[in-house]
């Protein structure tokens, strides 16, 4: 009988590659559900858990992504100043308004593990509310779904 082997990624196997992600007219639990994949590295066949196999992520158009159902006027964002009666509420559409890139990103990061590799998954995501952005040199791969 043989024993079967684990595979773990080496350094030296993990390549890392930059992608570009166009949100307009995208919805958002499911952009950001494929966004954490990527990022995990779960599309990969050197895929493990406990390891950053994932590649960089850079999403332009973050301003024009859209919801189901009445999320706009309902779904609220919470932060809380650690002082009596400093608790802030928003909805989306308020949030979407001043910092369209957070909604984003907070979306991924609750999709992401909540431990180091998580914060450390999360800094590979860059998040453009416009078309512009400045990572023209990596020549990323644009994904179009």
């Amino acid at each position: 009988m043989e024993i079967q082997k684990t595979y773990i990624a080496k350094a030296k196997d993990i390549e890392k590659v930059w992608y570009l992600v166009d949100a307009k007219d995208q919805i958002l639990g499911r952009l950001a559900a494929r966004i954490a994949t990527i990022l995990r590295g779960k599309d990969k066949v050197i895929y493990s858990p406990h390891q950053d196999t994932g590649d960089e992520v850079i999403v332009i158009n973050s301003k024009y992504i859209r919801t189901t159902g009445k999320k706009m006027v309902q779904k609220t964002y919470k932060r809380y100043s650690a002082y009596p009666g400093g608790l802030n509420i928003e909805t989306l559409e308020t949030v979407m308004k001043k910092r369209p890139d957070y909604v984003i990103r907070h979306a991924v990061k609750g999709m992401l593990p909540k431990n180091r590799l998580g914060q450390q998954l999360l800094k590979k995501l860059r998040v453009y509310p416009d078309e512009t952005h400045p990572h023209q040199a990596q020549k990323p791969k644009v994904i179009k779904w």
